[in-house]
């Protein structure tokens, strides 16, 4: 399904933030992606769906290169990626509704996008998808009125509303409360055992992985440095990963 193939990204400053990432995701996994802070994890995920220019490298979706595609190309492309971000990126101000109706906004034409007009379907569509994360009764308050908890299963009712085939989480957890971390990913399994969603997750902690992920990449100084089974990860590996002096801390 996703195929990347010696993925480099440089800065402006010179920053290299990746360089020479491969990995293939298969249809259906929960990939989890590990390592340190500015070990890569999010420029990778943002280079997915081309948020950030890869600098060199391919990406392949469904065998379309899409380092190659047009900027009409990636819009429909787009469509069936959604993304889950660190900080919600939620308009605060809007009710509910209408940030998770902007899930939508890659199937109306410019003006009806600029004018928020959205079909009955559509209008059914986000209710239903508020119901998938058992927020339908807080459809018509204002997201900045929810806690942090709610309002990433806010982004992640905006993400089903693309009917995405693949989700890209970056670090969805890594702003909410440890007790909250678990409420979030099951909601992300959910969706990936039962609609069959492939979901690629940048986390931090070691258990999370081992409880969700189906398989497991880690990134250090921008390189990958392990593939395989979350339970592979072993105190070797986890020292290869976060360095000698990083200790196992576990979120209950």
């Amino acid at each position: 399904m996703l195929r990347v193939e010696n993925l480099t990204k440089v800065y402006p400053n010179g920053t290299q933030a990746l360089k020479d990432v491969s990995f293939e995701v298969a249809d259906g996994e929960f990939l989890a992606v590990i390592g340190l802070s500015g070990s890569g994890k999010s420029t990778l995920l943002r280079c997915i769906n081309r948020l950030i220019e890869p600098t060199a490298g391919k990406i392949y979706w469904n065998d379309q290169d899409l380092t190659a595609a047009s900027s009409a190309e990636m819009r429909k492309v787009r469509r069936q990626i959604g993304m889950v971000f660190q900080q919600f990126n939620l308009v605060k101000r809007s009710s509910v509704f209408t940030n998770v109706l902007a899930g939508r906004l890659g199937y109306v034409n410019t003006l009806s996008s600029s004018l928020h007009l959205f079909s009955t379907a559509d209008r059914q569509k986000a209710y239903a998808s508020l119901d998938q994360v058992d927020l339908e009764d807080k459809a018509h308050v204002r997201a900045d009125s929810l806690s942090g908890g709610q309002q990433q299963r806010v982004g992640i009712a905006r993400a089903l509303m693309q009917d995405p085939k693949l989700i890209l989480a970056d670090e969805p957890v890594a702003s909410l409360d440890p007790v909250l971390a678990h409420s979030i990913l099951k909601y992300l399994e959910k969706l990936n055992k039962e609609k069959g969603i492939t979901v690629i997750c940048s986390l931090h902690f070691l258990d999370l992985v081992h409880r969700y992920a189906t398989r497991a990449i880690a990134l250090k100084d921008g390189q990958v440095v392990f593939r395989g089974l979350p339970k592979e990860i072993d105190d070797a590996q986890f020292k290869a990963i976060y360095g000698q002096e990083a200790e196992r801390v576990s979120i209950i």
